[in-house]
């Protein structure tokens, strides 16, 4: 007896039924409407507007439908509310067809605490039968259209329903953004909040810049202009624009890029001190240690401005009239200078140490962008921003010493008792290397590490006390 071959029906695939595509609302046709609304056409959602002017509401991305309110409120499952909270007052008669539907609140305000609550939680309270979800917000309309390719873009969302906050991070995630739950609606004030911040981790850097520019561009004024006007009655104020300013700008970039590692430098001496690295470290040096990149990139700006301004120098008419002044009076006096070779070695290492420093400064500078650090390793991004980062401390302030030479011993040196500028500049990256040295010795060394790999120095007393209990 033979058994006939299992046979299988062969059909075309266009033939099968494709899934049907979930359908999304989004009440409001502004740009953030649209900008949204194209985003998850281009995501495989179909998209229909609610307007109060459904045949005349402007140009809507293609593909989506444009219905009354109540209709395209009634059709979804999910609805984003893309309009300004002054406008809400008309939702209260969608509540009927809004109920148990998820509203996702994109709303963000002109200032904080424009309102007593925030508008998440006011819309709540309007539509009481609705899940409220809070989402999108911190996201632009360019950011929306072009999607997080740019760069890597994270949706805050919160909400009291899990469920309804499960069903924006699904929509979220098939948008390719990441999300990230921040708990229940009570933290919809701190997410609307957000976007009206202004740079909130560039401003104790900037800070630091201002008051180090403003600081020492006084002093060297003082010591310059003023002291000179006062002493020789020489009018030098035209120095300002230039010469005081590229005295400035390496001085405040110095301090600034050495101020990135003392942070480092005085948490590896506290776990030292502690013989621990599960203690927190105080709030201040916390502070300090997560605005070292913007630290650092703000210092490579003056270095920047350094370099221009110091690129221009031989084309300023000051610089060019003593220049040949002293050729004329060399040639009226018939007399040659001579050669100092010391001179030109000194020169030579400055220009030398100034560029070499300068070249690992952009190296820091390029490996901190997120496109570029992400296509490192840790060991690797960790040997760029400490080890050649510590170097090109090293080359920096090694430079400013072939800059200052023996002008410390000089008695002129001191207009007014006061030290030069650039002295002032070497304390903080001079402490540093020299903290540094002190971490490098191996008996040092080789504690520090043991810290960081786990191992605590137990307290006397603890020890004291358990000998006594057993």
């Amino acid at each position: 007896m033979s058994a006939e071959p299992e046979s299988v029906s062969l059909h075309p695939l266009g033939t099968a039924a494709a899934p049907e595509q979930e359908l999304l609302c989004i009440l409001g046709t502004g740009d953030m409407g649209r900008s949204l609304g194209l985003r998850l056409l281009q995501s495989g959602y179909r998209v229909v507007y609610g307007s109060r002017r459904p045949h005349s509401c402007g140009p809507l991305p293609q593909g989506a439908q444009a219905k009354g309110h109540e209709e395209a409120a009634q059709s979804a499952a999910v609805v984003f509310i893309c309009i300004h909270r002054e406008h809400y007052d008309f939702l209260e008669k969608l509540a009927p067809q809004l109920r148990n539907k998820v509203l996702v609140d994109v709303s963000n305000n002109l200032k904080k605490n424009l309102y007593p609550e925030a508008n998440a939680e006011h819309l709540q309270r309007l539509i009481p039968g609705a899940h409220v979800v809070k989402a999108f917000n911190t996201l632009s309309a360019w950011a929306l259209q072009n999607g997080p390719s740019d760069a890597n873009r994270q949706v805050y969302l919160c909400g009291n329903s899990d469920e309804g906050k499960q069903a924006v991070a699904e929509v979220a995630t098939k948008l390719g953004f990441t999300v990230l739950d921040k708990g229940s609606l009570s933290a919809a004030r701190e997410l609307e909040d957000f976007p009206l911040q202004l740079f909130p981790e560039w401003r104790l850097p900037l800070r630091v810049a201002v008051g180090l520019t403003a600081s020492f561009f006084f002093y060297v004024l003082i010591r310059d202009v003023v002291y000179t006007y006062v002493d020789q009655g020489k009018d030098m104020s035209f120095r300002i624009m230039v010469s005081l300013a590229n005295r400035v700008f390496p001085i405040v970039s110095l301090i600034m890029l050495s101020l990135c590692y003392v942070p480092g430098v005085i948490a590896a001496f506290l776990q030292l001190y502690r013989g621990t690295k599960y203690r927190r470290f105080p709030d201040w040096l916390d502070r300090w240690m997560l605005c070292r990149k913007q630290l650092g990139l703000v210092a490579l700006g003056f270095a920047f401005l350094h370099v221009i301004y110091t690129l221009i120098i031989p084309i300023r008419y000051y610089v060019r009239f003593r220049l040949s002044a002293s050729t004329i009076s060399q040639i009226k006096e018939n007399r040659t200078s001579v050669f100092d070779t010391t001179m030109a070695w000194r020169a030579d290492s400055y220009y030398s140490m100034g560029v070499l420093g300068f070249g690992l400064f952009l190296l820091l500078g390029i490996t901190s962008l997120p496109s570029v650090s992400n296509a490192l390793s840790w060991r690797e991004f960790s040997f760029v921003q400490s080890k050649l980062g510590y170097l090109t401390v090293f080359f920096c302030t090694f430079h400013t010493y072939l800059y200052g030479w023996d002008k410390f011993l000089q008695s002129y040196a001191y207009k007014w008792h006061t030290p030069p500028a650039y002295l002032l500049s070497l304390v903080v990256p001079s402490v540093l290397i020299v903290l540094k040295l002190l971490l490098l010795l191996p008996c040092v060394d080789r504690s520090l590490a043991r810290i960081r790999q786990g191992w605590e120095r137990k307290d006397p007393e603890d020890v004291s006390a358990r000998a006594l209990l057993t």
